[in-house]
């Protein structure tokens, strides 16, 4: 938390002090001018008295100033500081992403060398979707993992479906009919540890999906195939 340090002379004391030398300014004002009329002060005295309030007004002029560039220098301290503490504030956010990543990256790699349940083979380590760039859609992230046994490449293709309703009546999408024009639909593997894929999906017109199904078919012997199958986040359909 950052804190701040209050300085004398400053803020409303400066106001007050301003307005104090002038009430002293007007007061020490006519109070020469009812001693001059009660004592019938003679011209010279006169002159002598006005010139000493010219001084002391060209004094306060001059404290003025001094207390407007005070005043300047506070606010440019005050900008100076907050723009420090947005420094600070965006390094703090940089350094708490970086140590998020490295959570997340140290998890990945002790899922593969040491999964919590003890299973050996491939499975998928990560499936996410995010909103493309138009309307329906959809970027596709898919990480697999060979765990445990790593003597060996896994080789193979995913089988991707996608189940939904159009129109109340159940449907299945194949990984062909999702991609867009032109894109290859075969979707071959090769890996000794991990391997990430990116998709891009466009949902048909009228098609609500709920269920992704994702089948890691292995063609290395030892290696057994894996099916999984994962809800499809009602907030990105």
């Amino acid at each position: 938390m950052r804190s701040r340090s209050h300085m004398p002379g400053t803020g409303l004391s400066t106001s007050m002090r301003v307005a104090m030398a002038i009430a002293i300014l007007v007061g020490g004002y006519l109070i020469f001018e009812f001693g001059r009329i009660q004592a019938n002060y003679n011209i010279v005295d006169t002159l002598a008295e006005k010139q000493n309030f010219l001084h002391e007004i060209e004094a306060l002029d001059d404290e003025i100033v001094e207390f407007k560039q005070e005043v300047a220098r506070l606010e440019t301290t005050r900008v100076v500081e907050n723009e420090a503490y947005q420094v600070v504030e965006t390094n703090l956010m940089d350094l708490q992403r970086k140590v998020q990543e490295q959570q997340e990256a140290i998890a990945f790699y002790r899922g593969i060398v040491s999964p919590k349940d003890g299973g050996r083979g491939i499975r998928v380590q990560d499936l996410r979707l995010t909103r493309g760039g138009a309307e329906r859609h959809y970027n596709l992230r898919l990480v697999l993992v060979q765990v445990m046994q790593h003597d060996r490449s896994v080789k193979g293709e995913v089988d991707f479906s996608l189940e939904g309703e159009v129109d109340g009546v159940a449907t299945t999408y194949k990984l062909q009919q999702l991609l867009p024009e032109d894109v290859n639909s075969s979707w071959p593997f090769s890996f000794r540890y991990f391997e990430d894929f990116d998709k891009e999906l466009i949902l048909p017109d009228g098609f609500t999906p709920e269920t992704i199904n994702i089948e890691v078919v292995s063609r290395t012997k030892s290696i057994a195939s894996v099916k999984q199958s994962f809800a499809w986040i009602a907030g990105q359909s």
